[in-house]
């Protein structure tokens, strides 16, 4: 090949291509523009709605990365590059992976799913799959909590994500439920108004609503009364655990008797013949 074939062959190949080449570099340039201008969007967006620290840079990474991926297939379609094979490669390589990784996948999917809806937040209090503790800590994959003999259990998020749980700490307000008894005979007003004299000199019980004490059962040995007050979530376990102590030191100082269970025997003698 001489030099006229070689130069004619190259302006073939700039009539032919030029125009492309032309187009997928003006496409290119101003499409990173346009990627990067949606890339501090969304981050600042991420930021105006609390969204987790550790969990912005990498979802505005992820955006990006996304962008910037279908922008090269787009460049390399104008350029007239045969994209079927190449997408077909990549999704079946995606495939193989995430069948590979399906359970660390999911865990990630629920530690952003965790981490974007908060159900529960670090400090919170929870109950699930049989555990229960103080969150500690929120990972992408996995949730840390502190039980309260100082445990540490690690859950999967993938778990957490799609199964029941219960939040102690999201309301501000909790209700304590007590059942105190006295024995039959004992003087059932004086009972119930030693009850109430000790909750309303509890100054951690809230008044609105009030206290409800009731007689709940006449049960085989006792009278039970159900007692129901509210607290703030805080003061849940002391004021639980303090009032039974008020109350059986109460009863002592009163006379009232707490009850014990009791059974009646009677012996029948046999009669001789």
């Amino acid at each position: 090949m001489n030099a006229q074939e070689i130069i004619d062959t190259l302006m073939l190949i700039i009539v032919n291509y030029g125009p492309r080449l032309v187009g997928a570099v003006v496409v290119l340039i101003v499409g990173l523009w346009i990627i990067r201008f949606l890339s501090k969007w969304f981050s600042g967006m991420l930021a105006r709605r609390n969204v987790d620290l550790s969990l912005q840079p990498f979802l505005a990474g992820l955006v990006s990365g996304l962008l910037k991926v279908l922008l090269v297939i787009t460049v390399l379609g104008m350029l007239g590059i045969q994209m079927t094979s190449f997408i077909a490669i990549i999704g079946a390589v995606g495939l193989a992976v995430g069948m590979a990784l399906s359970g660390t996948l999911q865990n990630f999917a629920g530690g952003v799913i965790i981490l974007l809806f908060k159900p529960y937040r670090v400090g919170d209090y929870i109950d699930t799959g049989g555990h229960s503790g103080t969150v500690r800590e929120i990972q992408i994959f996995n949730t840390i909590l502190k039980t309260v003999d100082n445990v540490t259990i690690i859950i999967p998020n993938g778990s957490l994500s799609n199964s029941s749980m219960t939040n102690y700490s999201v309301e501000a307000r909790r209700r304590v439920d007590w059942s105190f008894g006295m024995t039959y005979g004992d003087d059932l007003d004086k009972t119930k108004s030693t009850i109430k004299r000790l909750c309303d000199a509890d100054g951690r019980i809230l008044h609105d609503p009030e206290v409800f004490i009731a007689v709940a059962e006449l049960a085989d040995s006792s009278v039970k009364f159900a007692v129901r007050a509210w607290v703030s979530a805080a003061d849940y376990w002391s004021v639980k655990f303090d009032m039974n102590e008020k109350i059986y030191k109460a009863f002592n100082n009163e006379g009232l008797k707490m009850p014990l269970p009791r059974m009646d025997v009677h012996v029948m003698a046999a009669r001789t013949t």
